[in-house]
């Protein structure tokens, strides 16, 4: 899980061109979007391609995106636990 959380971080700097942001500042429980990283909508549609391009998964409903998108470690699990390949 923590390979999975690291790669994680990688991909968000990568994907939301975060260029002054290293792994290490982004905290796995903490929130993505508002008090944490301060994310908005436009970074959470990346976020959902990213899961979709990178891992094959998609986000049901609007209110599983918002548990799935809370945070690192939640994103991670979600991957986990849908991912078969």
């Amino acid at each position: 899980m923590e390979q999975l959380i690291a790669k994680l971080k990688d991909e968000i700097i990568e994907v939301l061109n975060l260029t002054e942001i290293t792994p290490e500042h982004i905290e796995e429980n903490a929130p993505l979007f508002v008090d944490g990283l301060g994310l908005d909508s436009i970074d959470a549609l990346e976020l959902i391609v990213l899961l979709e391009k990178k891992y094959g998964l998609k986000l049901g409903t609007a209110e599983e995106g918002k548990k799935v998108l809370y945070s690192v470690r939640s994103m991670a699990e979600f991957i986990r636990e849908n991912n078969k390949g």
